[in-house]
């Protein structure tokens, strides 16, 4: 949970570098989260409000998590837009399972090292 909470603080920071466990463990909670807010929804007559309004409040964080975590491949956050290409988009989960750039690149200092 800290990790989510870490990528929430840096809630529009797009610079730096984000290690493997601070994303992933983001990406689980951040799963999790939609998942309640859609069981709360359904179980109150809701529609989707609630989860509409989850992602939408998480929308910005959960893209510079993603910056951030291109940025630890030694890749720019542009990169982020393959994603709009069906099956190419693949890629950016292959990015985000590989290990970051040992030692500091372009975007900053090893995020393990700190």
């Amino acid at each position: 949970m800290n990790w989510y909470l870490t990528a929430l603080k840096k809630y529009a920071t797009f610079s730096g570098r984000a290690r493997r466990k601070e994303f992933w463990m983001f990406v689980l909670f951040h799963s999790l989260a939609v998942l309640v807010a859609g069981v709360v929804d359904a179980v109150l007559g809701w529609g989707l409000w609630l989860t509409i309004v989850y992602v939408l409040f998480s929308f910005i964080p959960t893209l510079a998590v993603s910056v951030r975590r291109l940025h630890d491949t030694d890749r720019a956050g542009w990169w982020l837009l393959i994603g709009l290409i069906p099956l190419v988009g693949i890629a950016l989960f292959v990015f985000d399972v590989l290990e970051g750039t040992s030692g500091r690149n372009q975007y900053g200092p090893d995020p393990k090292s700190a």
